[in-house]
């Protein structure tokens, strides 16, 4: 998912700067306060993932690692880690477990079935399962035919799932019959693939626009959505376990539609909802390809896609019903009403303005490494510890610690004030040690006291976008890079924001700022346009601040001289766009440089302030 934010790839181009892990840092001690101070430098001897006394391990162990924990054998001091085998991952040694235990591990299963003789036990999943198979005969997905010679069938399996609301109780158990796409070959079970899926920042965008309109925004759920799209090649698969036909058991499936686990699968369904679409009059985004506007009678509907999810909204509430029936004509829909919980993110609509926040999902994920009873702390990072690739000599297992980065990743779609920290941990993915674990471990006690913090966009905020930019020169003490960073804000929240490491050794902090202010115009641009689509209404020139002088005369004057006739000739785009008047390059305060908090680690007073004017705050219940 492209998403909300420039997402930080894993060939270490992420951010970098100065960070520390739960270890007091030299000349930032008024941040924390003196308990914190006492605790952390115990926390980070003993490896404690948590916030209490007790030690944890942040590996996952099996029981009798778990026991050496607790007698100290496994602290790294008096005996050596051992790592559970990757193929012991799914499964319950049963050593050190009571008699008792045992006998209750006995009987113990899985919440979601993994094979089709485990799911046809229960009557649920059976009913689950032929839910699918009636979806499947009912949009004409395949035709029972004698397999051609020479062609092997590809394989087909059962896939289960527990749905479950935002509120975390069970929704519906979902059967899903996928084919086994590992085994296609291009250019003879497929060809292209690509399928293009909605950016966060146009999410952000319509549900700014919306609160500060006081639309209402719907969500539509299209069920089996892949089984509607059309193939053009021919593909073979196997008759679902469970469900052969009587008597022709000998023949195979030929493909008329597509199915889950197809690589051509996305593609074949965007096809055919993008062609329904352009039949009932809307018209695709020239900015993004998953967002379509319909205009009629002064009245707009504007939708969104995410794959099978869409959602809708518009300045007359007839036309909403209208597009509302179309599509469940066309399509078999699930109606969910107004937008509450989109892709694990929870929305509240309220007559003051729309809240977005991933209160449950932060849970999941302290829960999921053992945070969720740790002591929280006030910011994510903090500035006067100098963290590198190398570390430390004790690595941790690069896994846990990928998954650990991704979740947290995933968490910044409405955090910006994490976007920083995040990023600057993700640099360590390929080579993670035990200093980087401890920068990780803060930022969870971070969203441990922060975990019901979201966005608010508020009505009658106006339609004025703000744009900030900022630049930390040379953060990096390895490779001297400098960290660009950038925030946009509409209605009182932020929209869009990036924080990432720049490309290129600037030689000055002119040099950092201009090439940072060239990457915010590049965005503003496309924002621009995004917005004055969905909102109906021209924006003018987009004001960027920034808190360089330097910077701003260069954008305006073509000055060559030792220090800027270097620079490379594609970042003087910002030049052009400042020349045509397309963006306005603005002086601000140091003091009032909100994309401050996405360029490096700041004092606690400077990051609870700029956090409150990117508009992250708490959301009470």
């Amino acid at each position: 998912m492209d998403g909300t934010q420039d997402t930080v790839s894993r060939d270490n181009e992420e951010i970098q700067g100065e960070t520390q892990g739960d270890v007091t840092p030299h000349g930032g001690a008024e941040q924390i306060d003196e308990s914190e101070r006492q605790q952390e430098p115990r926390e980070a001897s003993e490896g404690n993932l948590g916030g209490t006394s007790e030690v944890r391990n942040p590996i996952p162990t099996t029981p009798i690692m778990s026991q050496r924990l607790e007698r100290g054998e496994a602290s790294g001091v008096n005996k050596r880690t051992r790592n559970t085998p990757v193929w012991l991952n799914d499964y319950e040694t049963g050593e050190g477990l009571s008699e008792t235990e045992e006998d209750l591990a006995m009987f113990s299963t899985s919440e979601d079935p993994r094979s089709y003789d485990e799911a046809r036990k229960e009557s649920k999943w059976m009913a689950a399962m032929k839910s699918e198979m009636h979806s499947i005969k009912k949009n004409n997905t395949w035709e029972l035919v004698e397999a051609p010679k020479g062609v092997k069938p590809i394989g087909v399996k059962w896939v289960f799932k527990t749905k479950l609301n935002e509120k975390g109780e069970v929704d519906k158990y979902k059967a899903r019959l996928v084919v086994k796409g590992y085994a296609q070959r291009k250019g003879i079970d497929y060809n292209e693939l690509y399928a293009p899926v909605a950016r966060w920042d146009t999410v952000r965008s319509i549900v700014a626009v919306a609160a500060q309109r006081g639309w209402d925004i719907f969500q539509l759920d299209v069920k089996s959505a892949f089984l509607n799209g059309e193939l053009k090649e021919t593909v073979f698969v196997e008759q679902p376990p469970g469900f052969v036909q009587k008597g022709e058991e000998n023949k195979v499936c030929k493909l008329k539609k597509a199915l889950y686990g197809l690589k051509q699968a996305p593609r074949a369904w965007f096809k055919r909802i993008e062609g329904y679409f352009v039949r009932e009059g809307f018209k695709k985004s020239h900015y993004d390809h998953t967002l379509f506007i319909k205009k009629q009678n002064k009245g707009v509907v504007i939708v969104s896609l995410y794959v099978d999810d869409l959602i809708y909204t518009g300045n007359k509430r007839e036309l909403c019903e209208s597009f509302k029936l179309s599509m469940m004509s066309e399509f078999e829909m699930s109606n969910l009403g107004r937008m509450k919980y989109f892709l694990g993110v929870e929305v509240e609509q309220t007559k003051e303005g729309i809240k977005m926040h991933q209160k449950k999902y932060a849970k999941e994920v302290l829960e999921r490494f053992n945070m969720w009873e740790g002591n929280g702390v006030k910011n994510p990072i903090v500035p006067g510890m100098v963290v590198t690739k190398t570390g430390d000599k004790n690595k941790v297992d690069e896994s846990f610690f990928k998954s650990l980065v991704g979740s947290l990743m995933y968490l910044t779609v409405t955090r910006p004030d994490l976007m920083y920290a995040v990023c600057f941990i993700s640099r360590f993915m390929a080579d993670p040690r035990e200093e980087h674990m401890q920068v990780s471990k803060r930022i969870l006690r971070y969203v441990k006291a922060t975990h019901d913090f979201g966005l608010v966009y508020e009505r009658n905020m106006g339609s004025r976008l703000q744009v900030y930019t900022d630049s930390d020169y040379a953060r990096d003490f390895e490779d001297r890079k400098s960290t660009s960073g950038y925030v946009c804000i509409l209605s009182g929240a932020a929209i869009s924001w990036s924080s990432r490491k720049q490309d290129i050794v600037t030689l000055s902090s002119t040099e950092a700022e201009y090439v940072a202010a060239t990457s915010c115009a590049c965005h503003s641009v496309w924002l621009k346009g995004l917005l004055e689509e969905i909102g109906g209404e021209p924006l003018g020139a987009i004001v960027i601040q920034c808190d360089n002088n330097s910077a701003i005369k260069l954008s305006k004057n073509p000055v060559l001289h030792r220090r800027t006739k270097h620079i490379e000739v594609r970042f003087h785009y910002l030049r052009e766009l400042v020349n045509e008047e397309k963006i306005q390059l603005v002086f601000c305060s140091t003091n009032d440089q909100v994309a401050d908090v996405l360029t490096k680690p700041v004092k606690l007073e400077v990051f609870e302030k700029m956090r409150r004017l990117l508009g992250v705050c708490r959301i009470k219940n």
